[in-house]
């Protein structure tokens, strides 16, 4: 170029240099690079927009990880990033080594890195040379801050000892890698191995031996100082005694460090290099930072397994086994945990054969009783507690006590055990005596929530039961027994709290997420269990992808018991109408609240009407029928609402008995009268009713037919 003349262009002079150009924002994952850079990446050599992937398939995995630690610290301190880059063809192999420099800015506001650099081939210098152990772009610095940055990260993340091993044998240090990894530890006098990388297998069988030993992982962990050796020959002339075990893998240099925590070295590590390392004082501090973070690393997985071995015992301890089964019935249950701490908590459940059953198992057709409960906390005390009610409840139900006198006497027990009262502890209990043959359940309560019953056609009825308070509150208080029955087909689902609560929900909101999986789940019950569970703790509980630990506040226990078989209403024989649902309901004079209860459970049971304002009148009649009994009689209201399909079409049939012995009949109130339209109301409404004595007593039924129009009768 003659004096004078214009300056070529910028890009003619980058591509006589060999220097290609790329653009990268990682807002739009996109990196646009130009025709040298292109081939570079070992593309056809023409200007391309590619994504994130497409490069990163291009480069050496570790460098990219490499790219994302030096990109964060030249932000951070305003400089160029300067990073190595093997560039890999399609069968792994590294094809060339490129240099990048880049100038990168990030964007808040769009959370976002955009960088302009340049890539230039380089020349790739022997292992082991000076040069070799140089950042190939001469910032060696800040390659080995953002390996170090990885390092940590990824040791941190790993979980056990398998994954810190991997991650170990993966790590690829800035100038030098080596090709062989050990993990020695200690076990009383003997040094064993933990893991190990880059050897045949079988190789860990010689490293078993006496701590006296002269090898050098043994001297690291008798003096605690880390070993180097450079040559073949000064491991030879060191430790003649071992150097055959060494000698076969034919490395050229080893460093074996300290694994040290809480000033007590628990093991060595040893890096061995297939070319000659001079280990100087930068690659000595590298090795010796990364044998830190190592030996943290193995300290917390070797906890977290030790915690994890105590909880699984404690757990096959604590819950018992299901047996061979019941005739009859099918019974499943799902114990998960906490996952905080030691993983273990108060929840529990059990299945207890009752006197009159096979002794020692549930087989045999005797009846039995299902239980399950919360003792308060989520500590070692809980479960501790939750161990001795167990047993105790086991005790007082196999000496043939009825529901109520069990949880009465666990509840004394419970509150005795506690000597301050300020480490009292109480404990929820639902404790249900089950006969197989007439599937009749007699269930007491102790502040736990109500057991669910799964029709044979999928709806999901609540059942309200007595309840008094939970165990260990008070040691004299009371609990009644309420009275159920399993119909052929239905599923009963008792649980803890921590399956309804979990997940920043409440006890509505809860059981109408559990409400959902039961109603549409089409599969066996051991795969309904799974799917509680995991509505949960899945991510699709709290939207968001993430392991299960992500939901594990509460300890989860829960019991399904299923009475086989069903009628189906189809045979030549069937002539009575296909019962499909029914609820059952005592509403006593002392409790007149429970009328509101027995209007929710009839708007539940006709969840899928056809009709709306069949269901408004259906509520208005029940809430007439049941306030005519508590308030002109001295006696108590039975309820039993049925729906059933004969073919024709589903109609609900509600029936409330007492034990009064006057009939209702039809009055003519005035028009100020506050009382005395309720015959008058159902004859309007109803399709049928009637008034039909019962020996000691009566029963007044109406009867309402499903309309697709919604209209009333006539």
């Amino acid at each position: 170029m003659r004096t004078g003349e214009p300056l070529p262009a910028l890009g003619d002079v980058l591509a006589a240099l060999g220097t290609g150009v790329w653009h990268w924002d990682t807002a739009t994952g996109e990196v646009t690079v130009d025709a040298v850079a292109a081939g570079l990446l070992g593309l056809p050599a023409e200007p391309v927009t590619l994504t994130e992937a497409q490069v990163r398939a291009r480069l050496h995995p570790v460098d990219w990880n490499e790219i994302t630690g030096v990109v964060q610290l030249a932000v951070a301190e305003a400089t160029l990033a300067e990073v190595r880059i093997r560039i890999m063809d399609d069968q792994n192999n590294v094809v060339r080594v490129v240099r990048s420099r880049s100038k990168p800015s990030y964007e808040p506001e769009r959370k976002a890195y955009v960088l302009t650099g340049t890539l230039q081939e380089v020349t790739e210098p022997t292992p082991g040379t000076p040069a070799a152990r140089s950042a190939v772009t001469g910032d060696w610095r800040r390659s080995r801050e953002a390996f170090l940055l990885d390092a940590g990260r990824a040791l941190a993340e790993a979980r056990s000892t398998q994954e810190v091993l991997r991650v170990a044998a993966n790590l690829s240090m800035p100038g030098f890698t080596p090709d062989g990894l050990a993990v020695f530890g200690v076990e009383g006098d003997r040094l064993t191995i933990i893991g190990h990388h880059g050897h045949e297998p079988g190789a860990e069988s010689p490293f078993y031996m006496p701590l006296d030993t002269d090898y050098p992982a043994t001297e690291v962990v008798r003096t605690g100082r880390a070993v180097y050796i450079s040559s073949p020959e000064e491991y030879k002339a060191r430790y003649p005694l071992t150097w055959p075990l060494a000698q076969r893998f034919g490395r050229q240099s080893w460093a074996f460090l300290p694994l040290t925590v809480s000033g007590r070295t628990m093991g060595t590590w040893l890096a061995a290099f297939a070319y000659p390392v001079a280990f100087t004082p930068d690659e000595r501090s590298v090795l010796t930072t990364v044998a830190r973070m190592l030996a943290q690393a193995l300290s917390r997985a070797g906890t977290a397994e030790t915690e994890k071995e105590l909880t699984e015992g404690l757990q096959r301890t604590m819950m018992p086994k299901l047996g061979p089964g019941i005739p009859g019935m099918d019974v499943t249950a799902r114990y998960v945990p906490t996952g905080g701490g030691l993983q273990v908590g108060g929840d529990w459940y059990d299945v207890i054969p009752l006197p009159g059953g096979v002794s020692g198992t549930t087989s045999g057709g005797g009846r039995f009783a299902l239980v399950i409960g919360d003792v308060q906390g989520h500590d070692v005390r809980a479960a501790g507690l939750m161990g001795q009610l167990r047993i105790a409840l086991r005790a007082y139900a196999s000496e043939g006590h009825r529901p109520d006198a069990v949880l009465s006497r666990a509840s004394r027990f419970l509150h005795g055990i506690g000597e301050d009262p300020a480490e009292l502890r109480f404990a929820t209990c639902l404790y249900a005596e089950v006969d197989p043959a007439t599937g009749v359940l007699e269930v007491a309560r102790a502040g736990h929530p109500e057991p669910v019953i799964r029709m044979t056609d999928g709806t999901v009825l609540t059942r309200p039961t007595e309840g008094g308070l939970p165990l260990g509150i008070d040691p004299d208080a009371d609990y009644p027994t309420t009275r159920l029955i399993l119909e052929p087909g239905e599923t009963l689902l008792i649980c803890t709290d921590g399956l309804i609560e979990t997940g920043g929900h409440d006890l509505d909101t809860g059981w109408q997420r559990l409400r959902e999986i039961l109603e549409r789940h089409n599969g066996t019950q051991e795969e309904l269990a799974d799917a509680l569970v995991q509505a949960v703790h899945g991510p699709s509980s709290h939207h968001t992808t993430g392991p299960l630990a992500d939901r594990r506040e509460d300890d989860i226990a829960l019991l399904l018991l299923t009475r086989q078989g069903a009628a189906c209403g189809c045979g030549a024989e069937d002539t009575a109408p296909l019962s499909v649902r029914r609820t059952v309901l005592t509403v006593a004079q002392a409790e007149p609240e429970r009328v509101s209860v027995a209007r929710q459970q009839l708007r539940e049971l006709l969840h899928d009407w056809d009709s709306p304002d069949q269901v408004d009148s259906a509520v208005l009649l029940l809430s007439e029928v049941l306030t005519n009994v508590l308030v002109h009689t001295d006696s108590d209201a039975l309820l039993l609402a049925e729906v059933t399909d004969g073919g024709d079409g589903r109609r609900i049939r509600i029936e409330v008995t007492d034990s009064g012995d006057d009939l209702p009949h039809p009055r003519r109130p005035g028009e100020l009268a506050s009382s005395g339209r309720g015959l008058l109301l159902i004859e309007l409404l109803a399709h049928t009713w009637g008034v039909a004595p019962r020996g000691r007593g009566k029963s007044i039924w109406f009867e309402l037919y499903e309309q697709k129009n919604g209209d009333g009768p006539g």
